[in-house]
């Protein structure tokens, strides 16, 4: 865009919507915050939520300098939240070097968000293992092929190291390599947000109290 013609200013305000689909009560929710979410998850997918599963990932440095990307969920248990990357991204170094990280699930389709807080800890190699091998084959060999987060001289550099291993495993299965896993988020607290006309939403806030969970309502 010539820049004489480029913007200079943007009217936010016809952007305005208002929420009115559905609401939510702290006296109906499901006192395990699991199950909520599983009930919403399922909610999304019969919505037809483009790509119901994805969620914004924050990690911190351990100066505490913030980053986000939005990243797939995989597996969800009592447990908690994982998802499976390169050890070797910059997310999966803050992960190490700061154990602590927030996700985000927003579904427009049904006004409605989900923010998750806690620890991280890597999944077992075996479970690792058996994500990976549930993979397409071809998902296997991009995710070994590219160097995730280092700089690359070109978008045909990815695409020869995704042959050359393509020709060196002509058949089957690529084997995981070790730096390749798991990371799952153990929530210490988790918010369901559920969009409502004139900006009083509701927000029922879920926080692990021993081996329970203390719910509550946020104001908007």
């Amino acid at each position: 865009m010539p820049q004489d013609s480029a913007p200079s200013t943007f009217d936010f305000s016809q952007l305005r919507r208002e929420y009115a689909q559905r609401a939510l009560s702290e006296h109906d929710v499901h006192p395990n915050p699991v199950r909520q979410f599983l009930a919403w998850l399922n909610e999304a997918v019969a919505a037809n939520a483009f790509e119901p599963n994805a969620m914004t990932l924050a990690t911190a440095t351990v100066e505490g300098v913030p980053s986000a990307r939005v990243v797939l969920l995989k597996q969800i248990d009592e447990s908690g939240f994982a998802f499976f990357t390169n050890y070797l991204s910059h997310k999966a170094r803050e992960l190490d070097a700061n154990p602590r990280a927030a996700l985000v699930f927003y579904w427009p389709e049904l006004e409605r968000q989900v923010r998750v807080e806690g620890t991280v800890e890597r999944t077992s190699e075996a479970e690792s293992e058996a994500y990976f091998h549930q993979r397409p084959r071809a998902s296997q060999i991009g995710a070994v092929a590219s160097p995730q987060s280092e700089a690359v001289p070109s978008r045909e550099y990815l695409e020869e190291q995704a042959k050359a291993l393509a020709a060196r495993f002509p058949e089957g299965d690529i084997p995981r390599p070790s730096h390749w896993g798991g990371y799952r988020v153990r929530p210490g607290r988790i918010e369901f947000w559920q969009g409502r006309p004139n900006r009083l939403h509701d927000r029922i806030e879920y926080r692990r109290d021993g081996k329970s969970w203390a719910i509550q309502r946020l104001a908007p």
